[in-house]
Protein backbone atom coordinates (compact mmCIF):
# COMPACT_ATOMS: atom_id res chain seq x y z
CA UNK A 1 0.00 0.00 0.00
CA UNK A 2 1.43 3.38 -0.97
CA UNK A 3 1.73 6.25 1.49
CA UNK A 4 -1.05 8.05 -0.39
CA UNK A 5 -3.39 5.04 -0.01
CA UNK A 6 -2.58 4.81 3.70
CA UNK A 7 -3.28 8.51 4.17
CA UNK A 8 -6.59 8.17 2.29
CA UNK A 9 -7.68 5.38 4.66
CA UNK A 10 -7.35 7.62 7.74
CA UNK A 11 -10.11 9.86 9.09
CA UNK A 12 -9.98 13.32 7.54
CA UNK A 13 -10.50 15.25 10.78
CA UNK A 14 -7.99 14.54 13.52
CA UNK A 15 -6.23 16.73 16.08
CA UNK A 16 -2.63 17.70 15.27
CA UNK A 17 -1.28 15.25 17.90
CA UNK A 18 -2.46 11.90 19.21
CA UNK A 19 -1.50 10.10 22.41
CA UNK A 20 -0.69 6.44 21.82
CA UNK A 21 -0.54 3.81 24.56
CA UNK A 22 2.80 2.00 24.74
CA UNK A 23 3.58 -1.54 25.84
CA UNK A 24 6.15 -0.48 28.45
CA UNK A 25 7.51 2.62 30.15
CA UNK A 26 10.90 3.61 28.73
CA UNK A 27 13.29 6.45 29.46
CA UNK A 28 14.14 7.09 25.78
CA UNK A 29 11.14 7.70 23.46
CA UNK A 30 13.09 6.03 20.63
CA UNK A 31 12.72 2.76 22.58
CA UNK A 32 8.93 3.03 22.88
CA UNK A 33 6.75 0.26 21.45
CA UNK A 34 3.22 1.22 20.49
CA UNK A 35 0.64 -1.04 22.15
CA UNK A 36 -1.53 -2.48 19.39
CA UNK A 37 -4.63 -4.49 20.32
CA UNK A 38 -6.28 -7.39 18.54
CA UNK A 39 -9.99 -7.13 17.85
CA UNK A 40 -12.32 -10.12 18.24
CA UNK A 41 -12.31 -10.66 14.46
CA UNK A 42 -8.48 -10.81 14.34
CA UNK A 43 -7.87 -7.32 12.99
CA UNK A 44 -5.14 -5.18 14.54
CA UNK A 45 -6.23 -1.90 16.09
CA UNK A 46 -4.17 1.18 16.85
CA UNK A 47 -5.66 2.88 19.88
CA UNK A 48 -5.19 6.63 19.94
CA UNK A 49 -6.40 9.34 22.29
CA UNK A 50 -7.11 12.92 21.38
CA UNK A 51 -5.94 14.31 24.73
CA UNK A 52 -3.77 13.09 27.59
CA UNK A 53 -6.63 13.27 30.09
CA UNK A 54 -8.67 10.98 27.81
CA UNK A 55 -5.81 8.48 27.65
CA UNK A 56 -5.61 8.51 31.47
CA UNK A 57 -9.36 8.11 31.96
CA UNK A 58 -9.68 5.40 29.28
CA UNK A 59 -6.47 3.44 29.96
CA UNK A 60 -5.51 4.30 33.52
CA UNK A 61 -3.08 6.84 34.92
CA UNK A 62 -0.23 4.31 34.85
CA UNK A 63 -0.49 3.64 31.11
CA UNK A 64 2.82 4.38 29.35
CA UNK A 65 2.31 6.61 26.32
CA UNK A 66 3.92 8.68 23.60
CA UNK A 67 2.66 11.64 21.66
CA UNK A 68 2.69 11.42 17.87
CA UNK A 69 2.09 14.18 15.34
CA UNK A 70 -0.96 13.06 13.36
CA UNK A 71 0.81 13.54 10.05
CA UNK A 72 3.12 10.66 11.09
CA UNK A 73 0.30 8.07 11.16
CA UNK A 74 0.95 6.88 7.59
CA UNK A 75 4.62 6.24 8.42
CA UNK A 76 3.64 4.38 11.58
CA UNK A 77 1.20 2.26 9.56
CA UNK A 78 3.87 1.44 6.99
CA UNK A 79 6.32 0.43 9.72
CA UNK A 80 3.77 -1.70 11.63
CA UNK A 81 0.56 -2.27 9.67
CA UNK A 82 -2.76 -1.99 11.51
CA UNK A 83 -6.31 -2.34 10.28
CA UNK A 84 -8.31 0.08 12.40
CA UNK A 85 -7.66 3.38 14.14
CA UNK A 86 -9.81 3.58 17.28
CA UNK A 87 -10.10 6.95 19.01
CA UNK A 88 -10.74 7.53 22.72
CA UNK A 89 -11.84 3.94 23.41
CA UNK A 90 -12.10 2.96 27.10
CA UNK A 91 -10.11 -0.15 28.04
CA UNK A 92 -11.72 -2.45 30.60
CA UNK A 93 -9.81 -2.46 33.91
CA UNK A 94 -8.87 -6.13 33.51
CA UNK A 95 -7.20 -5.42 30.14
CA UNK A 96 -5.24 -2.30 31.12
CA UNK A 97 -1.45 -2.20 31.16
CA UNK A 98 0.19 -1.59 34.50
CA UNK A 99 3.90 -0.77 34.17
CA UNK A 100 6.16 -2.19 36.87
CA UNK A 101 7.93 1.14 37.40
CA UNK A 102 9.25 4.23 35.71
CA UNK A 103 7.78 7.29 34.10
CA UNK A 104 4.41 6.65 32.49
CA UNK A 105 5.43 8.26 29.25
Amino acid sequence: MSQEQVADALPTVLPPYLYLPCADAVSDPADATVDYRYLSDGRIALLAYTALDRLHSCCGAGQPWLVLPTHMLPRLREAQPWDSLLLDVPIPEAERRHPASGDAR
